[in-house]
């Protein structure tokens, strides 16, 4: 849906709603897509919302709509309705999808709710709930369709066609009389054999599956690389005890991909932050923030401490910004580069010394061609104003802009090994490496770079 789209029908169910237009509301939300209706929701007040999804005529719906709401308004809605009502909505949902809504409520809620489930529901839905939120256990659904190696391509054409209530059927998955995950069959080839065949005449032998404790970026990893649209999980004995689909996988690359993108611009990994309240939002951002308050007064102590050194030659601050700028700039570029490398699995430990090389090249190259091009306007800068009465000799205004690129130059090389190397760490040592192109790497480039910068400017003035 165009954005236009959505500011005609936001305004359209607005219009009906004060007009008290009831019925045409309830027969338009009946044509709008459930994905859709969840992305109007973002636009319309706490009292809208609330009304229209009590308009949504049956169950399933409501479900589906649910299913596609950001946290905030799932919460919201929960808490508008009775507990049978949730538990109604609850039963037309996959088991995934009901876990992962439970998990935005507080404990005792989940386990009310639970309580009043039927006790296999309950119990699917508490064991999914057993798996950390971001692993394949976490996202799987458990109803998974499976067939037994013995059958034959006939029968197994007429299973599934009763199993209208199993999970979208991708692909078949063949097990063994121990429930063991021994072979894979795709709806091709079932079309194109013998009906007579069996399913272990035809079927895949390797299959590649995953553990439930399995990360869900990892999940989505395989699942892109090999061109997946499910993934079925296993236990320790390679028992078939679920399946990640297509659209839970695409809502992992959704995910991530946001968290990825907030984390570098140091706003942490909350991807529904916009949709927080303004408190919610300062205290979420207040931490990201302080570090490069912190990192900033530190830089103001390595510039104070060279007061001596600025208040004699004032051309020299005039470049900082530009240093730390620069420096900055280059360092989140080669962070972010390893970053996404390291996300498609192009950066690993083979190649890892070659791009730290090839990184340092580029740094060296850029950072030469900007400390020629700065230092250059340096000296025609320090020779403006010696010319306006500043005690600047031609030599010293050589120096000056000697220091000036040499400084530019070491503070983009060491900026750019900075930026290349921390997301290398920090993946080593199983942290996320989208938070090296955050405040803390920036940070740390801008003191690193203004001292540097700021010292050699010192050598060269005194020793020249």
């Amino acid at each position: 849906m165009r954005n236009n789209e959505v500011i005609l029908l936001v305004d359209t169910y607005r219009k009906l709603h004060r007009r008290g237009a009831k019925i045409n509301l309830i027969n338009i939300i009946d044509k709008t897509h459930p994905a859709d209706l969840a992305l109007l929701f973002r636009s319309f007040t706490l009292h809208e919302r609330l009304y229209f999804f009590s308009l949504i005529k049956t169950n399933e719906q409501k479900a589906e709509v649910l299913s596609e709401l950001d946290d905030n308004n799932i919460v919201e809605v929960l808490h508008s309705l009775k507990r049978s009502e949730i538990i109604n909505i609850f039963r037309e949902m996959d088991y995934d999808d009901e876990s992962s809504i439970l998990r935005l409520l507080p404990a005792e809620e989940q386990q009310e709710l639970l309580n009043l489930m039927k006790d296999e529901e309950s119990r699917e839905v508490e064991a999914l709930m057993t798996y950390e939120e971001d692993t394949a256990g976490g996202i799987m659904n458990p109803e998974v369709f499976h067939l037994h190696e013995g059958m034959t391509i006939g029968k197994a054409t007429e299973e599934i066609q009763k199993s209208h209530d199993t999970e979208m059927v991708f692909y078949i998955y063949v097990t063994d009389d121990r429930n063991h995950l021994i072979g894979v069959v795709s709806l091709r080839q079932l079309i194109l054999n013998d009906p007579l065949k069996k399913l272990s005449d035809i079927m895949v032998e390797d299959v590649i599956s995953i553990r439930p404790e399995t990360d869900q970026e990892e999940v989505a990893r395989l699942a892109s690389r090999y061109n997946f649209v499910a993934v079925p999980v296993v236990d320790d004995e390679n028992k078939l005890i679920g399946v990640v689909t297509v659209d839970d996988i695409i809502d992992v690359l959704r995910e991530e991909a946001t968290e990825d993108l907030l984390q570098m611009a140091g706003l942490g990994r909350d991807t529904d932050i916009i949709l927080k309240s303004t408190w919610e939002t300062t205290k979420k951002r207040f931490p990201w923030l302080l570090a490069t308050y912190i990192g900033g007064l530190i830089a103001a102590l390595v510039i104070g401490s060279f007061h001596n050194l600025l208040s004699s030659f004032v051309i020299l601050t005039s470049f900082l910004p530009i240093i730390a700028g620069m420096g900055g700039n280059i360092g989140t570029q080669s962070s972010t580069i390893i970053t996404r490398g390291l996300l498609t699995g192009r950066v690993n430990p083979n190649t890892s010394l070659k791009i730290i090389f090839k990184e340092l090249r580029v740094g060296i190259t850029l950072g030469l061609i900007y400390g020629v091009i700065l230092g250059g306007i340096a000296f025609l800068m320090a020779y403006v104003i010696q010319s306006n009465g500043y005690d600047y000799s031609l030599i010293k205004c050589v120096e000056l802009s000697i220091a000036i690129a040499i400084g530019i130059t070491i503070a983009m090389t060491l900026a750019t090994f900075t930026g290349t190397v921390a997301p290398m760490l920090l993946n080593k040592l199983k942290i996320d490496p989208a938070i090296a192109t955050g405040p803390f790497v920036t940070t740390t480039i801008d003191i690193l770079g203004i001292l540097i910068y700021l010292l050699i400017a010192s050598g060269l003035v005194h020793l020249l």
